[in-house]
């Protein structure tokens, strides 16, 4: 197994990708409360930096080509980018966008894990990723994949993980924590069996919020498309959208944790 390195390889950002970044911003600031703010600099082709209570909590930009789908991509964090890409190669997936110098922001690349879900990694320069503590922020990240027994050892391998598996129920998959260094960092299950056969493996970013039924609500109204309506589960309750651009998100309300 690659030695894992000192950054915490587990989500330190997520962004998205969007054919129409001015409708998308609009409808992500008035669905979370962020504030928005497209960089002047014109080396960052447009790209717009969300805040919640003055942290960062997302990045929204256009899609690198016009065909393009609307996507939010989760960055996982490194100190070698390109160490990681080697290992990704060597681990049974593809580069997708070799390591490339994001400004004075860092350095990253993105790639398929063997299953063919995107991901990327990030190794910090003046942006480290975003702040733990800020409302309507990332929550959870989860991987629905067509072959998770692929997937696993693959981000074990890369990233030092390890993993436990909890029974869901009668014909339910069972579901996937990746941990590191025993944190519970993110989840995965197989492809859910009513998902069309047409869609991919695919990483999803839940934002965590206070009311999950009203925000879902909301999400509707401002043009959002119904995925999977709000639900309890036994760690909370959570609910998926597709935003009006096509990009699918979770929100999510995890139960305090006891005393």
């Amino acid at each position: 197994m690659t030695e894992r390195t000192s950054v915490a390889t587990k989500p330190v950002w997520v962004d998205l990708s969007s054919p129409d970044p001015a409708a998308s911003r609009e409808f992500y600031a008035n669905l979370f409360g962020w504030e928005v703010t497209v960089s002047p600099d014109p080396q960052y082709g447009g790209y717009a930096l969300a805040k919640s209570n003055g942290k960062d909590v997302a990045g929204i930009g256009p899609t690198m080509a016009p065909d393009s789908p609307a996507a939010w991509l989760i960055h996982l964090g490194t100190d070698d980018v390109e160490r990681v890409a080697r290992d990704v190669e060597a681990a049974g997936g593809r580069i997708i966008a070799p390591v490339m110098q994001v400004g004075d922001q860092g350095r990253m690349a993105v790639f398929q894990d063997p299953t063919g879900a995107f991901i990327s990694a990030w190794e910090a320069g003046a942006m480290s990723g975003f702040a733990g503590g800020a409302p309507n922020a990332f929550g959870w990240a989860e991987l629905s994949a067509r072959g998770i027994d692929r997937a696993i050892p693959f981000y074990e391998q890369v990233f030092g993980w390890t993993h436990r598996t909890s029974p869901m129920g009668e014909g339910q998959p069972p579901y996937i924590e990746f941990l590191l260094d025993g944190e519970s960092i993110a989840g995965g299950q197989e492809m859910q069996p009513m998902v069309p056969a047409e869609v991919p493996s695919y990483w999803l970013a839940y934002f965590a919020v206070q009311d999950v039924d009203g925000t879902y609500q909301r999400a509707l109204a401002a043009g959002a498309r119904e995925m999977l309506p709000p639900m309890d589960f036994p760690g909370g309750r959570f609910g998926i959208v597709g935003d009006p651009q096509g990009a699918a998100f979770g929100i999510l309300r995890m139960n305090p944790r006891p005393a």
